[in-house]
């Protein structure tokens, strides 16, 4: 499972590391909002631990702009204030749940489990629908106006991306990371393979015309029909 801890107190980022690290968790850290942020949004993680009191962007502005990128990681929000106005403003800018400093660290990982069987629940409950396309994560079916597509693994994979972030940009580096877990040589054409792959599944042929849209030099995303 990969982590994303962002927090600017070092010894506190650095035993949040050493301990989840030592739980087998992957984790990476971010000591400021914005890297927080940058971080959150160009790579995937299975949670993210947010601390509200950040150098540059505060922790409710960091968590407020992931959900405004449609990126809907769990976020367990540390906070060393016991205001409920504030844990109440953390719940309000898309965090599921806040953890009060000081804090045991058996009671982190017992949240943490927590937070990540409710957000998996949501996942496997929602379905994704874009025009004609409709993608159900439940059982790994893809039907284009109610027919079933006969996807590949890896098709289905790159799809869902695109079907999690409609009318945004999704990245070449994004795909490769949330698809491929960043094993992916720079110069390797195996993304843009996958998207022919796809156009002509969906009926776009080779085209640019159908729903996935390049985006020159950034990478893909879906589109509304042309008039």
């Amino acid at each position: 499972m990969r982590l994303l801890v962002v927090e600017d107190e070092r010894r506190l980022a650095s035993a949040l590391q050493k301990g989840l690290r030592a739980e087998g968790f992957d984790v990476d850290v971010a000591l400021d909002g914005t890297l927080g942020l940058n971080l959150a949004t160009e790579h995937a993680y299975d949670l993210i631990v947010l601390d509200i009191m950040l150098p540059g962007l505060n922790g409710l502005d960091v968590c407020r702009r992931i959900r405004a990128q449609a990126v809907d990681t769990p976020i367990l929000m540390l906070t060393a204030r016991e205001n409920t106005l504030d844990r109440v403003a953390g719940l309000d800018s898309g965090a599921d749940d806040y953890l009060t400093k000081p804090f045991a660290f058996d009671e982190l990982l017992a949240r943490m489990r927590a937070i990540v069987r409710r957000g998996r629940t949501r996942q496997l409950s929602a379905i994704l629908e874009y025009g004609p396309v409709q993608l159900d994560p439940r059982d790994h079916t893809v039907r284009v106006a109610g027919a079933r597509l006969d996807l590949t693994a890896t098709e289905y994979r790159v799809l869902e991306q695109l079907m999690m972030h409609p009318e945004t940009v999704v990245s070449r580096e994004q795909l490769a990371d949330r698809v491929w877990g960043g094993d992916l040589d720079p110069g390797s054409n195996v993304i843009e393979v996958y998207i022919g792959y796809l156009r002509r599944k969906l009926g776009d042929g080779d085209g640019d015309g159908g729903p996935i849209e390049t985006v020159r030099n950034v990478g893909y995303r879906l589109r509304g029909p042309r008039a």
